[in-house]
């Protein structure tokens, strides 16, 4: 295989690895749906064994019901609700809360430490009411009304879809069923969807954001394999190499992160993968990564993490380039249009946090991003700096509810 091209697939094998943990365990092709909606929406039904209620909540004694809603491209979203907390008190007017995860995971990363230490049950117990949506192509989310997930055009996606179609069809979803505007979180993928959502023009219902471990621009990883991979030219990987699912517990991956170890350099620890790619996590516990690894990563489209290539390649943050013929059959111009992050609504209330560990979203890249919010109004921005955080402790610290949970309770309950 050409070096090129080589590197190519590994800077994508790369990527799927610097936000989450790989795991060689097989996954499984679960049952997606455990309760229709009419079910969902009375509280009558029982989580099925295998969703996510009973996998991850039911169990911790909460209440848990099953949703899902079907986007205008066709795919089924699932969802899953927390009404309250484990003390009851599920009357009206609990404010709605969006959690939306990352790339290659799924809704479970809100959910694995204790109901103490998970961001899902420590709102229901602050009195929200706490909904959590899952990107396509994920465990709970592999239905189309046409496509099988085996057909390569199911996986003809990149994050530019799910600001269209995703964020907005669960937004409609929670909005419709509580009757109220919503507050939303997001981590990682989850708050650039926000950002260019918001610059979009297409987050409406939505009163506030709290986005942990901002991704926008992606020029400064200080990763050492992602400095190394980024510097390849990414080009149509999913036409060259007929990838259209980019599975990371599949394989052809697997065999791909082999060998981009075996030709690091010496220094690069590929045991420790986490801490290499991510940065080094400063507050995670042993029981918390084994329950991770128990339930990711989760699959992504091969084209999304294209996408993502070439953020990091462009320094940009754009729609996807097709190439100069494509591009003007898509947009009508030889260059993909930019994200105009500048007109995200100056009085929209967001509440921003990032680490000084985060390989990811390193400080540079968030100081750009803050660059574009310097005219928001000052009553309706937060900045929270934690110097010891890398990408994974803002959803999985045992320490996150004292040092940043609250602080998102507090935003929301004064913009509420």
């Amino acid at each position: 295989m050409a070096y090129k091209s080589f590197l190519n697939l590994a800077f994508l094998s790369l990527f799927s690895l610097s936000l989450h943990l790989l795991h060689p365990a097989s996954a499984s092709r679960r049952g997606l749906f455990t309760a229709n909606e009419g079910g969902a929406r009375n509280g009558t039904d029982s989580p099925s064994p295998d969703g996510m209620c009973a996998i991850a909540v039911t169990k911790h004694g909460y209440k848990c019901q099953e949703y899902h809603v079907k986007t205008d491209d066709g795919y089924i979203l699932s969802l899953q609700r927390i009404p309250e907390g484990r003390t009851g008190g599920g009357g009206g007017n609990r404010p709605p809360v969006l959690l939306q995860h990352g790339v290659l995971v799924d809704g479970m990363t809100w959910l694995m430490n204790s109901p103490g230490e998970s961001l899902a049950m420590i709102l229901a117990d602050h009195g929200f009411d706490v909904w959590i949506s899952n990107f396509r192509g994920t465990r709970f989310s592999r239905q189309h009304v046409t496509l099988d997930s085996n057909n390569p055009e199911f996986w003809n996606w990149t994050w530019d879809d799910l600001v269209i179609h995703d964020v907005p069809s669960a937004i409609q979803l929670v909005s419709a069923q509580t009757g109220q505007k919503i507050h939303y979180v997001g981590h990682s993928m989850g708050t650039l969807v926000a950002l260019t959502s918001l610059s979009e023009g297409k987050f409406e219902n939505v009163k506030s954001a709290a986005l942990l471990s901002p991704i926008a621009y992606l020029s400064h990883m200080t990763s050492p394999l992602g400095v190394l991979a980024a510097k390849a030219f990414v080009g149509e990987v999913t036409e060259t190499f007929g990838l259209a699912e980019f599975n990371p517990k599949g394989v052809a991956v697997d065999v791909f992160l082999k060998a981009l170890c075996a030709t690091a350099n010496p220094t690069v620890d590929c045991y420790d993968l986490l801490t290499v790619l991510t940065g080094k996590n400063c507050c995670l516990n042993a029981s918390t990564v084994e329950n991770f690894m128990e339930h990711e990563p989760q699959p992504t489209a091969t084209k999304n993490l294209v996408h993502f290539a070439q953020t990091v390649r462009d320094g940009g943050l754009s729609k996807f380039d097709y190439g100069v013929p494509l591009n003007l059959m898509h947009y009508g111009e030889s260059q993909p249009p930019d994200y105009d992050l500048s007109k995200i609504p100056r009085d929209f209330p967001l509440f921003l946090s990032y680490g000084g560990q985060d390989a990811l979203s390193d400080v540079k890249d968030v100081a750009k991003l803050l660059g574009y919010l310097k005219s928001h109004d000052q009553d309706k921005l937060e900045v929270q700096f934690i110097k010891d955080y890398a990408h994974v402790d803002f959803i999985m610290g045992v320490n996150a509810k004292d040092i940043l949970y609250n602080r998102i309770i507090d935003f929301f309950r004064k913009h509420n």
